[in-house]
């Protein structure tokens, strides 16, 4: 799995990445964390406001950072959305 943290880099950015790191203690899970901090790219999925949380290049929640219990939700909806298409 590949999360990335669009975003400048910004106090809200450390937090998103502070509640994915539980996550994924939570689900027993390892992911490759990056940052985006270019606008462009961090356009390139949309986004208007950051921070934003994209896995494995599905964006997944922008504009807010959720608590580490939903980012747990998003990431286990995730994984089983990519189970069903296989």
């Amino acid at each position: 799995m590949i999360i990335k943290i669009l975003g400048p880099g910004c106090a809200s950015c450390a937090a998103m990445e502070d509640a994915v790191h539980a996550a994924l203690a939570r689900l027993g899970l390892r992911a490759t964390i990056g940052h985006v901090t270019d606008y462009a790219q961090i356009a390139a999925f949309g986004v208007l406001n950051t921070p934003a949380l994209v896995v494995d290049e599905r964006l997944l929640v922008a504009g807010r950072v959720p608590a580490a219990d939903d980012v747990a939700e998003l990431l286990a909806g995730h994984l089983a959305r990519q189970d069903v298409a296989r």
